[in-house]
């Protein structure tokens, strides 16, 4: 008898495989997701980053089945995605306090760091958070969280979130560490992210996340929403085509910079 049991599992098994694998279902819930309310790229690192439940979930799912196309993978995320959707629509996803969202992280560190090593990646990151956090603190902004090679910071208007990230920007010119002179590259989105604990959620954190993503070696990104709020009449804007999966078709992004 339990070799019969095992052996029916074993079947079991095999046809969800099979089942989780077929390109025709992998497909068409591909196809579904598309047409559902929410973030269709739901799934990829930035929406699945933090700890709160849904990215938690989402961030499971997708490294059970990152390395294989999956049905099930699909059928979960879009799941996920219309909870999302739903939750910002009732009001759920977004806080009460409106804050500026600097995201910031280093150009090619990465690539550097497997060639420089670890003693050399780490000196940098010292030499780099010397260096950047106290424009940050300056600026009467709080540092939420280090990304790795970044930082996600809040401020209380976004004029002062963009001079935060052009003095950082600055500062790095005096950094050194084995030869390798770093750059940063930032965003600046300003919104109503739900606060839990110490950190933020939701879409505005997104589209912050994915303005940093987009901006080159040492430039700072603002979105419009960012740029209607600003005070500071020194600072330059120069609109740039922006296009980015989870961030509103129609959003508009300048670099800034400082007048001359």
């Amino acid at each position: 008898m339990p070799e019969d049991e095992n052996a029916a599992r074993g079947r079991l098994v095999e046809a969800l495989k099979r089942f989780d694998a077929s390109p025709r279902l992998i497909k068409a819930a591909q196809a579904a997701r598309g047409l559902l309310p929410g973030d269709k790229s739901y799934g990829d690192p930035l929406s699945v980053a933090g700890n709160e439940p849904t990215a938690l979930i989402g961030q499971r799912i997708t490294n059970l089945t990152n390395d294989r196309p999956s049905a099930i993978r699909e059928l979960g995320l879009s799941t996920l995605q219309v909870w999302q959707a739903l939750s910002e629509a009732q009001g759920r996803g977004r806080g009460d306090t409106e804050v500026s969202i600097l995201f910031t992280d280093l150009v090619g560190f990465s690539k550097w760091a497997l060639e420089a090593g670890d003693e050399n990646a780490l000196e940098l990151l010292r030499c780099v958070g010397l260096a950047v956090d106290p424009c940050v603190t300056a600026h009467d902004g709080r540092i939420v969280k280090r990304l790795g090679d970044g930082i996600m910071a809040v401020f209380p208007d976004p004029t002062e979130a963009v001079c935060a990230a052009l003095d950082a920007t600055e500062s790095l010119r005096d950094v050194k560490v084995a030869g390798h002179e770093p750059q940063i590259r930032a965003g600046v989105h300003v919104g109503r992210p739900r606060k839990l604990g110490g950190d933020y959620y939701g879409v505005d954190v997104n589209v912050a996340a994915r303005i940093a993503a987009a901006a080159r070696a040492g430039e700072v990104l603002i979105s419009d929403p960012a740029r209607e709020q600003l005070s500071d009449g020194a600072i330059d804007l120069r609109p740039r085509r922006f296009r980015a999966k989870g961030a509103p078709k129609d959003l508009k992004v300048f670099i800034a910079k400082r007048e001359a």
